[in-house]
């Protein structure tokens, strides 16, 4: 029997991740090529190890009212239950029922950038989003509950000391619930995420990358299935 070592194997994880980062931060030198290189590796860990329910795309979200979100790097999905994803002209079009979790993905925190990922996430929870009664052999189950939606952070450095200060926490703590980002990573140095009572857990994790996706998968569990989608309150745009 091979000589498995699932510590060796988590720790690669996160040091391939750290390594890409990294790699890309010092190879381009055009902020905006840097940007891209980021969402694309974290958009890699998440398509490769979330379970095949879930999807990941960067992608604008859409409700039925026909408002849109802002870009957002990294979005988190339904396949199996969301009916449409549209694709046009190379971007991809997410209706709002369909979104678990929302992302901003960029090299390094600052303040600038948590406020800028704030609104992000508010682009995407301010938007309406639809929920039918389900049908089922004995008749027909209530209109579920809609999922609050997970917002988060993905970074390689943080330019704040400690990177996982009261600075950073406080700039956390002062978000609207719209803006509110519940996870997030920065490489180097650790993850956070919001406990059940609304406190923010700063961990500085010796491989925080592996961590945070672990993180990730236990809410996203807790988190349920999206809504059954009002397919019909989508279709009256066809009679505009």
């Amino acid at each position: 029997m091979a000589n498995w070592s699932l510590e060796v194997i988590l720790s690669s994880l996160h040091e391939d991740i750290q390594r890409r980062l990294s790699a890309a931060r010092e190879t381009f030198a055009h902020p905006v090529s840097k940007g891209d290189a980021s969402e694309k590796i974290w958009l890699a860990l998440l398509q490769t190890y979330l379970p095949e329910r879930y999807q990941v795309a960067k992608a604008f979200v859409v409700d039925s009212e026909g408002k849109f979100s802002e870009q957002i790097d990294v979005v988190v999905f339904d396949r199996q239950y969301s009916p449409f994803i549209f694709n046009y002209e190379g971007e991809i079009i997410i209706p709002a029922e369909s979104v678990y979790a929302v992302f901003e993905a960029k090299q390094t925190a600052n303040a600038d950038l948590v406020r800028y990922a704030q609104r992000k996430v508010a682009s995407v929870r301010n938007l309406h989003r639809t929920s039918l009664p389900i049908p089922h052999a004995g008749g027909v189950y209530p209109p579920k509950a809609l999922i609050p939606i997970v917002g988060g952070l993905l970074t390689l450095e943080s330019d704040w000391k400690p990177a996982l200060g009261d600075s950073f926490v406080d700039l956390l703590n002062g978000a609207s619930d719209e803006s509110r980002l519940d996870i997030g990573c920065v490489a180097s140095h650790g993850y956070f995420h919001r406990d059940k009572d609304g406190n923010y857990d700063m961990v500085p994790e010796g491989k925080p990358a592996t961590a945070f996706l672990f993180k990730l998968i236990s809410r996203l569990q807790f988190s349920g299935t999206v809504p059954m989608i009002d397919v019909d309150a989508y279709g009256k745009w066809l009679t505009k």
